[in-house]
């Protein structure tokens, strides 16, 4: 049968709901992937769009199967297309591989083969030839958990009703991207960001040694645009760690601006140096200057991911810092 195209519902950023409404909400865990609607038209096909609506079925050749384990019942579904490490949480480094492959089935294929994705499913939409996007989250939770939906490269990951901080708790003490808040008697709002749906990212503090800079454009010409950002490993080198470009007031940059000229140098104090564009203009610094940046996560190569400052550490030397990079990382 035709399915109607929907748009993904998008969650606010925010905290938890009140502690007297916890019994209202559901909590999801929230791992980082490719957001994903599934049309199933119960012949057996699979089709797969992204958040954009482009159909990224070819990317991901092994959730075919998903179209004949659900049989006959045409369906339309919410997920979140995942790469998973060795311990079960999601890994975008590895994902990335895949997400591009949408018009090269024959890449996709050997890379489906050689490290599977997991499609993880939150909601349905569709089913059976009934439009469920306006019944509340209770209802449309029940009916997909009724589809039994759990197989080699797919499952329902479990919601829990209340007990909000105890969730949250559990996902960073696990090490996941964080939690989604959803009320229970919300509706499915195609392609809005509602309130109904709360996410929370789990954000970590880390000490840096600022090794570099790149001018600002614009209104910020003279003043930094971004950080470069290090952290010493356990024989005192400095490890690039990424570029920092959010997190500052304007006061904040000029104190910055006045710094890291007090500490200009014409070498690069990261070791090894990172490869980093001529046109990008950097300019290194003696690393003098501690700060502390918020980051989700980490990719494979001890990169931070998505950082944003938070101070400068006037209180830390880079010797009060030394060995910041974790073991695993040297």
């Amino acid at each position: 049968m035709a399915l109607p195209l929907i748009s993904p519902m998008l969650a606010t950023p925010g905290g938890l709901p009140p502690a007297a409404q916890d019994a209202q909400w559901a909590y999801e865990t929230k791992q980082d992937g490719q957001r994903t609607v599934v049309y199933l038209a119960g012949d057996g096909s699979v089709v797969l769009r992204a958040r954009s609506g482009e159909d990224i079925t070819a990317a991901y050749p092994e959730l075919a199967a998903l179209g004949p384990a659900l049989g006959d019942t045409p369906a339309v579904l919410d997920g979140e297309v995942l790469a998973l490490d060795a311990d079960g949480r999601a890994d975008f480094q590895s994902l990335q591989s895949r997400m591009g492959l949408a018009h090269a089935p024959g890449r996709a294929a050997r890379k489906a083969a050689r490290a599977p994705v997991h499609l993880a499913l939150f909601d349905v939409l569709h089913l059976a030839g009934s439009e469920l996007l306006g019944e509340p989250y209770r209802r449309r939770r029940a009916a997909l958990e009724s589809l039994g939906l759990a197989g080699p490269f797919w499952s329902t990951p479990g919601a829990l009703v209340g007990h909000g901080e105890e969730a949250l708790r559990a996902t960073r003490e696990h090490g996941l991207e964080g939690l989604v808040c959803k009320r229970l008697d919300s509706r499915y709002e195609p392609g809005i960001r509602s309130r109904a749906w709360i996410k929370i990212r789990n954000t970590r503090g880390v000490d840096v040694v600022v090794g570099g800079w790149q001018p600002g454009k614009g209104r910020l010409t003279g003043l930094p645009g971004s950080l470069l950002l290090g952290q010493f490993d356990g024989a005192g080198r400095l490890r690039y760690v990424g570029n920092v470009g959010t997190g500052w007031s304007e006061a904040e940059r000029v104190e910055l601006a006045a710094l890291l000229r007090r500490y200009a140098s014409d070498a690069a104090p990261f070791d090894p140096v990172p490869p980093v564009p001529p046109a990008a203009g950097v300019r290194w610094v003696l690393p003098r200057l501690v700060g502390e940046v918020r980051h989700s996560t980490r990719t494979r190569a001890g990169l931070l991911r998505q950082p944003s400052w938070l101070r400068l550490r006037q209180d830390l030397t880079p010797e009060d810092s030394a060995a910041l990079l974790p073991e695993e990382l040297r």
